[in-house]
Formats: C-alpha cells, structure tokens, sequence
C-alpha cells in the first residue's frame, strides 16, 4: 500500500514554475506534491497587471494568474502543502523532502524555489509596492509612459532596467551609492549614450514618498550628508536577487551567483532532481519563461520516471 506521504513527483516552489510543473506532472497522472512555504505565486503576485503573458489581450494581475494556474493544476489532482523546506535527500530512487510538517518522497524532484529579490529596506518602499515601486522594468515599465522614474542599484540588471524605461518613461534617474558604476563596460557605455538618462552619484535611498502612489524619492548623498527629493513617479529597485539556495549548498551543483546548475532538459548533477524557473543558472526571470522551465522540467521527469519502471 502507497505510504501518503510518497509521490511520484514533489515541487519545491509554488510561483509559475512551480505551478507549470504542477499542471504537467498532475496531469499526467503522476502523484504529484507541491511544497511552497510563504504564498502561491511567488514575486509575480506582486505584479498589479501582467501584459506580456500570452493569451491576456488587457492584461491579468500576477496573483489572478498564479491562483489560476493552481486551481487549475489542482484538478488535475495535484496536492499542496505550505510549509517550509528543511532539508533534502536526494541520492537513492526516492527523494526525501524534509519539511515542517515532516517528511515527504517523491521519485523524482523539481526545485522551483525561486529568489528573493533584495529590498532597500527603506520607509515607503513596502506601503508602494505595486503602486508605483516594481522590481521588473519589463513587466511595468509602461505604466509609466510619459513620467520620470528612478532606478536604484548600479550592477548590469539596474542599466538594463533603466535602457529599457527610456522606451517609455520622460526621464531615468539612475541612484547608485557609488561614484561609478558596477556593470560591464558595455552596459555602462549604453548607460551613457542615453540622454534620457541622469546619475544621482554616491546616493542612497531614505525614503520612498508619496500618498497614494509615489510622488517622489528621498535620497541622501554620502559625500555631503545632503538630502533631496527626486519628483518621480516610480521606483524600480534593481539591487539584485538572491536565489533560494542556502539549503541546497552541497546538495546539488550551484553556479558562482547560487543558481542550480541545470542542462537544457533542466536536469542538475543528480539523477532524477530538475530545477526551473528563477531558481537555475541562466534564468531571464520572466513568467513565459519560467513556465516554460516548469512544463520542460515535468515532461524530463516524467520520462526519467517511464525509464525507471
């Protein structure tokens, strides 16, 4: 008699990849768990409309999406638990997920935990999430069309976010806490040649303001103490990601910045464990893709699984 707490395929990871994972394996009549530990949907339900997902002419918010692709995984037969991982086993025929809520198994095992995106950890920049502060250009750059916005962080993905709101926003202030910027020379000469875009050198944020959306950004700079106000009407935050890999060091292969490293079968270095999503090396952290990686994912999982009957 099968043990409940033994499946066919466990997803560690409730956000689009997760939930694609979910639809395919369920609905191939694989026993299939899926352990998210915070809220279904990952960092996309913070996304007040999505209008570049296929299918959804006036758009959809990320957390209609995501509860949609559960539901719909769900009557497929998937199960949910919301706990949190604890630790893992992989070698053998059987997974053991380790969790709050005990042990579960799967013969074959998709990580789809995703990232958590770096906050500024200033007043404001919570209360406005949603509501003029993002943390994907690509997602909400045209909300803005016409406005002047701020972009923080310094690295390749904050030029990037800032090349691409000049398509759309009036002005680009770009706040970095340093006299010079960290991206790739490349990235920065791009940077540069945009005359849309300004630089708020050696500054730092102290709050994001406004009343019912943001109006403005309150920034410090560290050479003079002075403080200002940058007029704005959004605040992309590009300060990085960190990927949710801390439980997975010495368990599977991690590149350099801690994503799994996967093939393009999403496979890792161990047999019968896959990675999608955010989570894995080489991810363009958008939802197309990480639903791509999840169905990807669940397809070589079930076919791996065919193999070892």
């Amino acid at each position: 008699m099968t043990n409940e707490r033994d499946y066919d395929i466990v997803i560690v990871g409730g956000g689009p990849a997760g939930l694609s994972a979910g639809i395919y394996a369920a609905r191939s009549r694989l026993r299939t768990l899926l352990i998210e530990k915070e809220m279904i949907g990952g960092n996309i339900v913070y996304a007040e409309l999505v209008e570049n997902y296929p299918g959804f002419p006036e758009g959809i918010s990320g957390m209609d999406l995501t509860q949609d692709m559960h539901k719909q995984a769900a009557r497929f037969g998937m199960d949910t638990q919301m706990t949190e991982i604890t630790g893992l086993h992989v070698e053998g025929p059987r997974k053991l997920v380790k969790t709050g809520e005990g042990e579960f198994s799967g013969r074959a095992l998709i990580i789809a935990g995703g990232s958590t995106r770096q906050s500024l950890g200033a007043p404001g920049e919570k209360e406005f999430t949603g509501r003029g502060v993002s943390y994907c250009a690509t997602c909400d750059a045209a909300f803005f069309t016409d406005q002047p916005v701020a972009v923080v962080g310094g690295g390749n993905a904050a030029i990037q976010e800032a090349v691409h709101l000049t398509r759309f926003a009036s002005e680009v202030t770009l706040v970095h806490r340093r006299a010079e910027l960290r991206a790739t020379r490349i990235e920065q000469e791009r940077a540069f040649a945009q005359p849309k875009i300004k630089f708020a050198w050696n500054s730092t944020v102290v709050a994001v303001e406004g009343k019912d959306t943001v109006d403005g950004l309150r920034i410090r700079n560290g050479q003079t103490s002075e403080e200002s106000t940058l007029k704005v009407k959004g605040v992309f935050v590009a300060i990085g990601f960190t990927p949710n890999t801390a439980y997975l060091k010495g368990v599977l292969s991690l590149d350099e910045a801690g994503q799994v490293v996967v093939n393009d079968k999403m496979e890792t270095n161990v047999p019968g464990v896959y990675a999608a999503g955010d989570i894995r090396s080489g991810s363009l952290r958008q939802v197309v893709m990480a639903c791509a990686d999840g169905a990807t994912a669940a397809m070589n999982a079930d076919k791996y699984l065919e193999q070892k009957k």
